[in-house]
């Protein structure tokens, strides 16, 4: 059934149809989360984080020559790399090369 708009009520329906928000304590009429409802709450809780790739990715801190790194950088723009991604296409196919031979 379709309710009626609040901005379209008279008084006296817009009392009846709030009236569940003057009711004070209304968590003590709750029992606790049912386990499926649990489950969800916690998933939506949860930072969504990395999506994971392989077997996970590991931080490293690297140097790389300035002049490269723009290189690299402006290359991965036109691309629409992010850096790591960039550098992970290039490790892998150095790789791909290297164990190939």
């Amino acid at each position: 059934m379709q309710k009626k708009p609040y901005t379209k009520m008279n008084s006296k329906e817009l009392r009846k149809a709030t009236e569940e928000f003057d009711k004070e304590f209304v968590i003590d009429t709750f029992g606790p989360m049912p386990p499926a409802a649990q489950r969800q709450w916690e998933r939506m809780k949860a930072k969504p984080g990395r999506p994971k790739v392989g077997k996970g990715a590991k931080v490293i801190s690297l140097s790389v020559e300035r002049g490269l790194l723009e290189r690299s950088d402006r290359l991965a723009r036109k691309m629409g790399l992010s850096r790591a991604e960039l550098v992970s296409r290039g490790l892998q196919a150095v790789l791909l090369v290297e164990e190939g031979r």
